[in-house]
């Protein structure tokens, strides 16, 4: 079980064949405010495990992290 806030980037990488992922959430989903960021993005530094993942058509048109709309940013 993982906590993540709301508005808190997060993302996960499965590597076995089949997997069941479960949310619990604190609202109810509103298309219009999802965000995200570009999950290969090299400013992030993240070492997947993968190098070349199923992701969905949404996941795959994500903005680098520089271009993304982060209210968070100083």
């Amino acid at each position: 079980m993982l906590w993540i806030p709301p508005g808190f980037a997060h993302g996960y990488c499965i590597l076995s064949e089949t997997a069941d992922v479960l949310y619990k959430v604190t609202s109810y989903y509103v298309p219009s405010l999802n965000r995200g960021v570009r999950w290969d993005d090299p400013t992030l530094g993240i070492q997947w495990p993968i190098e070349d993942p199923v992701l969905s058509e949404v996941d795959r048109r994500q903005p680098s992290f520089e271009r993304c709309e982060n209210p968070f940013r100083i």
